[in-house]
């Protein structure tokens, strides 16, 4: 999942959040020595979300369909589809507008930069500039951003292109998220309620 799964995933917790939002940019296993209780509760619910997500059979689905042509890319690319679907189906997850939350999380976001990771506190900018988590529902801002990690991976990943199986594919992808997205939500939803509980 990207960006906007993570956020939406944490709650409503804004350390959780922030940690959930980082995860990709933090390495080590110590993270609950390193980081207040909260935020290192979302890193490792960044980590749980990736692990689920990578072994769940529906995701298989979406990942095989990429394969051939995009390799070890494959999952990369899933992960862009499946933050587009929850943008355009966002009504169905939460009361709050995707303007509205996506505005949110920026706040939050910006208010805890001294908590980011260099890549993140030098990304953040062009992403609410660029207002990803909203441009995340349309065709062209999945498009621009794939283009953009096309551009920064060491090898021709194809990534910009992969707009292409979106559209041809559009309907089995779309049908894949939603049969998958609710069990990635109850697994997180019960992970953050049993670290708290501890």
């Amino acid at each position: 999942m990207n960006f906007l799964a993570h956020l939406y995933l944490s709650g409503d917790q804004e350390e959780i959040m922030i940690g959930n939002f980082i995860g990709d940019f933090v390495r080590g296993r110590t993270i609950y020595e390193r980081y207040p209780f909260h935020l290192a509760l979302g890193i490792e619910l960044h980590r749980e979300i990736d692990e689920f997500t990578d072994s769940h059979p529906v995701v298989l689905e979406s990942k095989i369909r990429l394969r051939p042509k995009y390799r070890h890319y494959a999952p990369v690319i899933v992960d862009m589809f499946y933050d587009h679907f929850l943008a355009c189906n966002w009504n169905r997850y939460h009361h709050q507008p995707l303007h509205e939350y996506a505005q949110h999380c920026y706040r939050i976001l910006q208010k805890s930069e001294p908590l980011l990771p260099p890549q993140v506190k030098y990304m953040l900018p062009y992403m609410i500039k660029g207002n990803w988590l909203l441009n995340y529902a349309k065709s062209e801002g999945i498009h621009r951003a794939l283009s953009g990690m096309a551009q920064r991976t060491p090898y021709n990943s194809k990534m910009d292109e992969a707009i292409h199986e979106l559209t041809e594919y559009y309907s089995d992808f779309e049908k894949e998220f939603l049969l998958f997205f609710p069990d990635l939500k109850e697994m997180s939803l019960r992970f953050i309620e049993n670290k708290l509980q501890h």
